[in-house]
């Protein structure tokens, strides 16, 4: 079944301030639902070095053109393989159609022509959705002060625990350079992010690249 052109976020499940925890449950609910298959999507971490990573037409944001520093970020990117189709974004965060076209994502909200100062360049860790699925999880501890106060209401859900028992590895996920991205897009890294728990790391100027590269 095809994602629609448009779909209601309003079903799906947002706590604020916890987007990996809201991309897992999407990824969740779309294959339970049967918009898609697992193996068609990708979880994506954004991030870099500082911590400081802008994106525009988020929800969060005060300004008109939607921008907001975030430390991190979390997206679902759909990989459609019908002919003449496009991939997607989901992104519960955005003010963006939902779900958008990955080009129009990426000009709008990414705007990867829009000059940055080096500190707020931005790294993507491309994680396959069933790999994330079994190993990813958090116990929360990031949104905790150092007195233990919640920084943020937590979801009301239990916490995310992996397959494997692990408690908590999102540090894992969150934590990516500049320096570490791939040198060139090309079959080996794509085929490694099938196999990698923790995916592979692209720039901003691959990101559109890598999924035109995985086969339909």
């Amino acid at each position: 079944m095809m994602a629609s052109a448009s779909s209601d976020v309003s079903q799906f499940h947002h706590t604020p301030s916890y987007c990996e925890e809201n991309v897992y449950l999407l990824c969740k609910k779309l294959c339970a639902d049967g918009v898609v298959d697992a193996s068609d999507l990708f979880v994506v971490f954004i991030s870099n070095e500082h911590k400081h990573i802008p994106l525009w037409h988020q929800k969060a944001s005060h300004r008109a053109d939607g921008i907001i520093l975030w430390d991190y970020h979390v997206i679902c990117v759909q990989k459609r393989k019908q002919a003449k189709s496009v991939d997607l974004v989901w992104d519960l965060d955005s003010t963006l159609s939902f779900p958008s076209t990955l080009a129009s994502y990426v000009s709008d909200g990414i705007r990867p022509s829009f000059e940055l100062f080096s500190e707020f360049q931005r790294v993507f860790r491309i994680v396959h959705a069933p790999l994330f699925l079994r190993y990813f999880a958090s116990d929360r501890r990031h949104m905790k002060d150092s007195e233990g106060n919640w920084m943020s209401p937590p979801p009301e859900y239990k916490p995310i625990v992996a397959q494997d028992g692990t408690v908590h590895n999102l540090n894992q996920f969150i934590e990516m350079s500049t320096k570490d991205v791939l040198e060139d897009v090309g079959e080996d890294s794509v085929n490694a992010v099938f196999t990698k728990q923790l995916g592979v790391l692209v720039g901003e100027s691959q990101l559109e690249q890598f999924f035109s590269c995985i086969s339909s």
